[in-house]
């Protein structure tokens, strides 16, 4: 897991291969203007989801992990708390589904608040749970980019 400001995306671009496009694409002019929705940078290797919604309670949270593809996850407003847990660490609540990319998981992590401004990248052997509320619920805007392992 990486835990960071946008201004020093740069320093993780070397990383993957693809993750100096996702990172670029997050530094973009027209980042605000984005609809909600899917928006495609490189077909399916690099695409972005721009996000709006509501925090919710850490208890109505989920934890879940990808295999295909790397999270990185931009907080553009607001602010949320994001978990985060070794897939080791955790029992499989539902398995995975190749489909959709996603696997439930149940158990215990750590979690940091993550402000306007701020990204987290997860990796396939990250578990995550994002959209939850730090201190009070908020209104979020989130755009997460998916590049392909």
């Amino acid at each position: 897991m990486v835990f960071d400001r946008l201004e020093n995306a740069s320093l993780y671009a070397a990383l993957h291969p693809r993750l100096a496009r996702a990172l670029a694409f997050l530094r973009g002019p027209d980042l605000a203007q984005l609809d909600c929705g899917r928006h495609t940078v490189e077909g399916d290797d690099v695409f972005a989801l721009v996000q709006e919604y509501r925090t919710k309670p850490r208890a109505e949270g989920v934890w879940e992990a990808h295999r295909r593809y790397i999270d990185v996850q931009y907080v553009a407003r607001g602010e949320e708390c994001m978990g985060y847990a070794s897939l080791t660490s955790l029992v499989v609540r539902q398995p995975y589904d190749g489909e959709k990319d996603v696997v439930l998981l149940d158990g215990r992590g750590d979690f940091v608040t993550v402000s306007a401004g701020m990204f987290t990248i997860f990796w396939p052997h990250d578990a995550h749970m994002p959209c939850l509320t730090a201190g009070v619920p908020e209104s979020v805007r989130k755009i997460v980019v998916k590049v392909s392992v």
